[in-house]
């Protein structure tokens, strides 16, 4: 389950005591998802994208622009 971190700017799935995350970083009325981390043990389960997925059903349901520095969310633009 993703879990927003509002607070924090990032979107987080803890699993076996591990935190996979995407950070992201607003200014104005843009946000900017920065960077994307799944522990190694956790790779190939589709973390990524669930976190992914999660960020840009929220920028776009807040009605942001969407732009992306991490190569793995700029796959989804």
């Amino acid at each position: 389950m993703v879990k927003h971190e509002s607070e924090k700017s990032r979107f987080v799935i803890e699993q076996d005591g591990k935190e996979s995350v995407l950070d992201y970083v607003v200014s104005g009325n843009t946000v900017n998802f920065t960077h994307t981390y799944v522990p190694f043990r956790l790779r190939g389960k589709g973390l990524a994208e669930e976190l992914g997925s999660a960020g840009l059903t929220w920028a776009k349901d807040e009605s942001l622009d969407i732009t992306a520095s991490c190569s793995y969310v700029k796959k989804f633009l």
